[in-house]
């Protein structure tokens, strides 16, 4: 508990504006909440740190080894396991390091540097799906809200249409066939707003997984700046990984290439003798690789073989990202060329068939029916025109929140 409570501290600080004040959220403030109560970023970050403290011993030497003996201690006779009888008898006690050339230690440090970087980047890669699909539930709570206030709308004008027909009914001056026909239109208008009441209850779940507050009030997400191709294969965060895979790969490919020559280990010991001079003991051990075709060279060509298909990996990566701008990109100038011509081919003339039905009920020229009639259908197109803007908005940001900075892609 005491480990976590900083963080849920940290968290709770973040969320009081928020949960103190009824003040709506805007799409930046989510994107904030999201990043900082992110477990995968957590775990990504503690990769990380894990990758940056082995890399601060990768260069180091190995520790040296203690070693202490008796060499030449009788096993029978009477003088057997006494150490101070027999003159042959020595107790001894030395050191021994391995020593790893400066190349190898290079080798090994720029590895794991390479190891710190994979790892940085995913902390990176981590916090950038959080933020799109953040953005993505955010726009999804947003465009859910706004086509629940249309079908409000919606079923207060049924309500009120058909308390309108009932009073002509009553009057004689309305038809039964009116009054049912309205009583119909009404019950299809509480089921469209139950229906997107679940829907909202669906996304507001969805919002409220990354965020950990409910949308109850959001600001409009705005317009949002779409990168170039260029930059955003180089920034997309399964590119930026596996750039990063190849360095790993080659540097390891590197630290087993320096294998091939062996580490010599240095020995110094000092032997105590009864009766005799005591002695210095200096030794180098040296390997022998007898077979290295069969494998040091072997080892080499494997890690090798990682390095080629690390490369095919990343180029199989660029064509993904590259098609997958290639199609978001179309996405969002066709829905925006939809929308435009939505909005002047269908959402206007709904808007002028509305007026003029109003204008002919109020002239008494015109049903309830019809009026409800053009209302409805009004207020379908504003739906429809909704649908389109909240595709082109997740689409927007598919493209702008997926890559990473440019720093880290590099």
């Amino acid at each position: 508990m005491f480990i976590l409570f900083p963080r849920a501290a940290v968290l709770a600080v973040a969320l009081l504006p928020y949960l103190a004040t009824a003040a709506p959220l805007s799409l930046e403030a989510a994107l904030q909440l999201a990043v900082q109560r992110s477990e995968t970023t957590r775990a990504a970050r503690a990769g990380a740190s894990s990758a940056t403290e082995a890399a601060h011993a990768a260069a180091q030497l190995p520790d040296p080894t203690l070693r202490i003996g008796v060499d030449n201690l009788p096993a029978t006779g009477p003088d057997r396991f006494h150490t101070t009888r027999d003159s042959m008898t020595m107790k001894r006690i030395g050191i021994s390091q391995e020593w790893l050339s400066a190349d190898k230690r290079a080798a090994r440090q720029a590895a794991a540097d390479a190891s710190v970087g994979r790892e940085t980047v995913q902390v990176q890669a981590a916090a950038a799906d959080t933020r799109r699909q953040t953005a993505l539930a955010y726009v999804d709570a947003f465009y859910v809200g706004e086509s629940l206030k249309l079908a409000r709308l919606m079923a207060h004008h049924a309500h009120e249409e058909l308390e309108a027909s009932r009073a002509r009914l009553s009057s004689a001056a309305g038809n039964s066939q009116d009054v049912l026909a309205l009583a119909g239109a009404k019950g299809i208008s509480e089921d469209e707003t139950a229906d997107i009441l679940q829907q909202k209850d669906a996304a507001g779940v969805a919002f409220q997984r990354w965020t950990g507050v409910p949308p109850d009030e959001l600001l409009p997400p705005g317009s949002i700046a779409v990168p170039l191709e260029a930059a955003y294969v180089a920034a997309h965060p399964t590119v930026a990984a596996m750039r990063r895979d190849v360095d790993v790969a080659r540097q390891t490919a590197a630290v087993t290439a320096s294998n091939r020559k062996p580490n010599w280990t240095w020995e110094l010991a000092y032997g105590q003798r009864t009766g005799y001079s005591d002695m210095v003991s200096v030794g180098v051990s040296i390997p022998l690789p007898v077979a290295p075709g069969e494998r040091q060279d072997r080892d080499i060509a494997a890690k090798l073989a990682l390095v080629e298909k690390a490369e095919a990996d990343l180029a199989e990566a660029i064509r993904v990202a590259t098609a997958e701008y290639r199609s978001l990109r179309s996405d969002a100038q066709r829905l925006a060329q939809r929308i435009d011509r939505y909005r002047s081919g269908v959402v206007a003339p709904a808007s002028q068939r509305t007026a003029a039905a109003i204008a002919a009920y109020r002239s008494n020229q015109g049903s309830l029916v019809t009026l409800f009639e053009a209302r409805h259908a009004e207020v379908e197109a504003q739906r429809k025109l909704l649908t389109l803007q909240r595709d082109l908005a997740k689409t927007q940001f598919q493209l702008a929140f997926r890559p990473l900075t440019a720093e880290v892609a590099q």
